[in-house]
């Protein structure tokens, strides 16, 4: 076995600078300055450049290396993921140019081209390690078929879980309440905390959308390609209005080559953060965007505007124009009238003791024309199904109980990291023969198993296929729970029902 040799640290620290000159981070002129800060860091007050030639390794090789010589110095309280990632970013945060350089590169280069500006700024996401690319490697992908299309699954492995200790200590440390919430502007270059993550090499670039502040910033995650969240400069609840598709049409006319959406403003059929306005948007081509018209319309006294219901397991109304206008004045329309409309043989009230109608937008460009969906939600609740009737049911909460958020509603599945381990369970009792009532991990997904086994014969080579496939099924039902006209005539005829209300 090959001994592992340690570097010191000065070895560590130019390691560190010839990969900033590298990918840009460090212009020479800044090398002696970054080089102290480093030292600073480290309580450290000497520095001999290595006289050998040092072979370059990835980042992520580095940064452990680094985290590693500063829990030997004490510099971290415990060996965890969480302790080690509030060091690494504030060495990142040391590399990555000052909030104003970074705006200022920005919109010199969109004043070349929109594209041209966001891919210099998502590359330095990737380069400052904001967006962790070791660990977006490790999330699991697939598509699957579908009558709507092919839809996409993944597995996120990405985001890292809190280990005890982490846990533990911040229990015990003081409370903050700055920044108010994890989408407020003030986390750029925040240190964090052991239950708020560090951001000293988050960058953010101000917009401004409607006559108003706004940040444009990446996901950490990258759930699909240069995920960006556009968070508000205001820690402002989430609300759907008019203004919501004003603020689409005006961001998707300033990056014209990404799509952008928001959150349904109610819970249940919302996202996980309500409490700080924000959309999200990136690059990516959803199964939903690629999805027909199934059946097309107009609205009276907007004849102007193409109107189509679209072949989707949610219910969708799909709008496009030239004139962003016009666009936002049916849009508007719409949501005002699916915030009071109402169809008790389906299951639809939009209010009983509180309000329950709302709309996920989501707005692009397709070529000339300004495109929006409406996806129409309702977040009521029964006695039968007490997380939500238009959510999924409990048939599917083996594979998926969470909200189906915007993310999802387009076509895009967001499993539990729980599914890697379980479908690799289910794999071996299916290839041996064993009843998932004997194996406690796996026990859950029985009846759903049960429901397609006869349709198959397992071997080594197709089982973990086929399970990958009846997940993208599940999801698909998943989908069509969450839509409140479903795709059969009597859906149908309701969702032209609601059509026929707009016409009144």
């Amino acid at each position: 076995m090959k001994e592992t040799k340690t570097r010191s640290l000065d070895t560590l620290i130019y390691e560190l600078c010839q990969y900033g000159e590298g990918v840009g981070l460090v212009h020479p002129l800044d090398r002696a300055f970054v080089v102290n800060r480093l030292l600073s860091l480290f309580h450290a007050n000497t520095y001999t450049q290595p006289s050998e030639p040092v072979e370059a390794r990835p980042l992520v090789n580095i940064l452990e290396d680094m985290t590693s010589e500063a829990l030997a110095r004490g510099l971290i309280a415990e060996d965890g993921v969480v302790f080690r990632d509030l060091f690494d970013t504030e060495i990142m945060g040391i590399l990555t140019p000052m909030p104003s350089t970074v705006v200022s590169t920005f919109r010199q280069n969109y004043s070349s081209s929109p594209a041209y500006a966001t891919d210099a700024f998502y590359h330095l996401a990737l380069v400052s390690n904001y967006i962790r690319e070791d660990r977006i490697r490790r999330d699991i992908k697939w598509v699957v078929p579908s009558a709507y299309g092919e839809i996409e699954i993944s597995i996120n492995l990405s985001k890292p879980e809190k280990d005890p200790k982490a846990i533990a200590a911040a229990k015990k440390a003081p409370q903050s309440g700055y920044p108010l919430c994890l989408l407020c502007h003030e986390n750029e270059g925040f240190a964090g905390t052991l239950d708020k993550p560090a951001r000293q090499n988050l960058r953010q670039i101000p917009l401004t959308i409607t006559g108003e502040e706004w940040y444009l910033q990446y996901s950490p995650y990258v759930y699909y390609n240069e995920h960006c969240i556009l968070l508000s400069a205001k820690h402002t609840p989430m609300s759907i209005s008019r203004k919501s598709f004003e603020k689409e049409l005006d961001f998707v006319e300033i990056l014209p080559h990404y799509f952008v959406g928001q959150n349904a403003d109610l819970p249940i059929v919302g996202g996980s953060i309500l409490s700080h306005d924000h959309m999200q948007g990136g690059r990516h081509t959803f199964p939903m965007e690629k999805a027909p018209i199934a059946h097309s319309f107009t609205i009276s006294g907007f004849e102007d505007i193409q109107a189509g219901i679209v072949k989707w397991p949610m219910s969708v109304i799909r709008l496009s124009s030239k004139n962003k206008e016009r666009l936002v004045a049916l849009a508007d329309k719409i949501l005002l009238a699916w915030r009071k409309y109402s169809d008790a043989e389906l299951g639809i009230l939009a209010d009983t003791t509180e309000p329950h109608n709302t709309i996920t937008p989501i707005a692009r460009r397709r070529g000339e024309l300004f495109e929006l969906d409406l996806v129409l939600r309702n977040n009521r609740t029964s006695e039968e199904h007490p997380l939500g009737i238009f959510h999924p049911h409990e048939c599917y909460h083996n594979i998926k109980k969470e909200n189906i958020g915007l993310i999802e509603v387009m076509g895009l599945a967001i499993l539990p990291s729980r599914l890697k381990g379980e479908l690799a369970a289910m794999e071996n009792a299916i290839l041996a023969g064993v009843d998932f009532d004997e194996v406690p991990k796996i026990k859950k997904h029985r009846a759903w198993f049960l429901a397609f086994r006869d349709n198959y014969t397992f071997t080594k080579e197709n089982t973990m296929q086929i399970l990958r496939e009846e997940v993208g099924r599940t999801f698909v039902g998943v989908l069509t729970d969450a839509g409140v006209y479903k795709d059969t005539p009597e859906g149908f005829a309701g969702f032209l029902r609601f059509i026929d209300f707009l016409n009144k």
